[in-house]
């Protein structure tokens, strides 16, 4: 509820608005952190931003002139040579933009505040090589939309913060659904949530309310995607993140663009901001030692960073391991396809590791799982018959107690977790687990890669083939044909359950029209139809 009308804005109170904002971002910076998953998962998306934000308010201290365009101008100023990190970069083009918006302004309405908000949103994009929607710049494009909408119905300041403060949340909760990294981590955007903290704390101080949030604290969005009930954990790819480059480049002539444009080739995540004297520059690279030669030939080199993103990344699962809720047992999953990660994280999946048929997990990434959880005793569900050896070599590896249930299938592992008893010791639920699988029997279509012929059965290139539990029995010129070739040789009429995952390259209407073909044939069995995007298996059917 507003608390106050507030028609125009000086100089100082811009000031300080942006100091309480940015004592408000502390308060949350150690939980922004502990969200941060993209670019690469580091863990102080928050700390980088709050130490760009005190740099912004340092300089617009120090500023003589307290117009709000002079004092606009100082923050984008402080941000740009105090700026830390991707967001922090980010961030100061925020201000760079906000700062061009209010230029020459001795006072703000609400209608400039959602103009230069605007510009700030434009200024953000402009500085990214490769822009990403799901992260702070979806965030401030919302935050700018809803000030100008709130705007042409009423200048007041306070309704124009509040509808793009209530913009950029929603924006942030939305944040999983562009970028599936954060689906998968069940987190929303570290630097959206950052910006949102920070506007949020700008329009507490204009409705009057500095003095209550010294006994609050922030809120952290919650994902708008259904996230499952226990907090899973994603392993990562062996090829190395490379080293953060960070440094602020200050010469005569500089050119923002031409350097965006050559730097493009030596690294990811590149950000180039500033003007011909003073220029930021952000890149991950695996040679820092290239970027700071070509550097160095333009100008003179100030505030360099150059930080190893693999340690960081090692320091993130550590912040996240304490953040987890203890269990006495965890499990460890080996999927393929999004659709089925999300099924076994819903089932209570402590840990996802991606592999399957065709691209089998290391050792190296398993065990990288298997430290991850917070718990001494793990049971491993392989789920593919060429990731069980792989599995069972981790026990060596480590201290803690490995179990592995030599699922073979993706229906076995689903059995296995359905019967996980969270009152039992380990060992009863390996054994539970381990007859819960027994009784599963798991259908897989795919398609041949060859022509051949094998036992009395001739095979084309191409033509749809399908396994039970792991052997070939038969081909036919639909999926929906071998499906029903086999489901009418394993005594169907005696089970109740058939489960229908559908893989990457199936629409939902097709599968189910096959489950309708099912339910026709077998009108005892309950059929139920769930998207796995798994790759290779155009079906997988799981038979209870």
């Amino acid at each position: 509820m507003k608390v106050k009308v507030v028609e125009t804005v000086t100089g100082q109170e811009l000031r300080d608005m942006l100091a309480t904002a940015t004592s408000w971002l502390e308060k949350s910076a150690p939980d922004i952190d502990a969200l941060n998953v993209f670019p690469v998962p580091d863990g102080d998306t928050g700390t980088n931003m709050l130490l760009t934000m005190r740099s912004s308010v340092e300089e617009a201290f120090q500023s003589t002139d307290t117009s709000v365009g002079a004092v606009a101008q100082a923050i984008a100023q402080g941000a740009l040579m105090g700026a830390r990190g991707n967001s922090g970069v980010i961030l100061s083009q925020i201000w760079r933009g906000l700062a061009q918006g209010l230029k020459g302004k001795k006072t703000i309405t609400g209608k400039d505040f959602a103009e230069a908000l605007r510009q700030a949103s434009k200024m953000a994009y402009r500085g990214i090589s490769n822009p990403v929607e799901g992260t702070i710049l979806t965030v401030v494009k919302a935050a700018a939309a809803g000030a100008e909408e709130q705007a042409e119905r009423d200048s007041d300041l306070v309704g124009v913060l509040e509808a793009a403060v209530n913009a950029a949340g929603e924006a942030v909760a939305d944040t999983p659904m562009l970028l599936p990294v954060l689906k998968e981590a069940g987190v929303v955007d570290a630097g959206g949530q950052g910006l949102y903290v920070v506007l949020d704390g700008a329009l507490r101080y204009l409705r009057g309310e500095s003095e209550q949030m010294q006994f609050r604290k922030p809120q952290i969005i919650t994902s708008s995607v259904a996230q499952p009930a226990r907090l899973s954990v994603q392993t990562v790819d062996e090829i190395p993140y490379g080293y953060c480059t960070e440094f602020l480049l200050m010469g005569k002539g500089l050119n923002p663009d031409a350097m965006r444009t050559r730097l493009q080739r030596k690294g990811q995540s590149l950000i180039v901001v500033g003007d011909e004297d003073t220029v930021r520059v952000h890149v991950h690279t695996l040679d820092p030692g290239n970027v700071i030669r070509y550097a160095t030939t333009l100008g003179t080199m100030h505030q360099v960073s150059i930080r190893n993103m693999d340690e960081q990344h090692q320091d993130f699962l550590a912040m996240q391991r304490q953040r987890m809720p203890a269990t006495d047992v965890a499990t460890v999953a080996v999927v393929a396809g999004d659709g089925l990660a999300e099924v076994f994280a819903s089932l209570g999946a402590s840990a996802i590791v991606s592999g399957g048929q065709t691209m089998n997990p290391s050792i190296k990434e398993i065990l990288q799982a298997v430290k991850s959880v917070p718990s001494d005793k793990v049971i491993v569900l392989p789920n593919n018959k060429n990731v069980v050896l792989t599995a069972q070599q981790v026990q060596a590896l480590t201290d803690k107690k490995i179990e592995v249930v030599p699922t073979q299938t993706i229906p076995q592992g689903v059995a296995a977790l359905l019967t996980y008893d969270y009152e039992a010791d380990f060992e009863t639920n390996v054994k539970l687990m381990a007859e819960a699988m027994a009784k599963i029997k798991t259908i897989e279509i795919t398609y041949s890669a060859r022509s051949w012929a094998l036992n009395g059965l001739r095979v084309k290139k191409k033509q749809p083939i399908g396994l039970l539990d792991g052997e070939l029995l038969t081909a036919g010129n639909e999926p929906e044909d071998v499906v029903h070739k086999i489901l009418a040789k394993v005594h169907v009429r005696r089970s109740e359950i058939v489960t229908i995952y559908y893989g990457e390259d199936i629409q939902a209407a097709e599968a189910e029209a096959m489950a309708e073909s099912i339910r026709q044939k077998y009108s005892q069995l309950q059929v139920e139809v769930v998207r796995g995007g798994q790759p290779y298996y155009t079906y997988i059917i799981s038979i209870e």
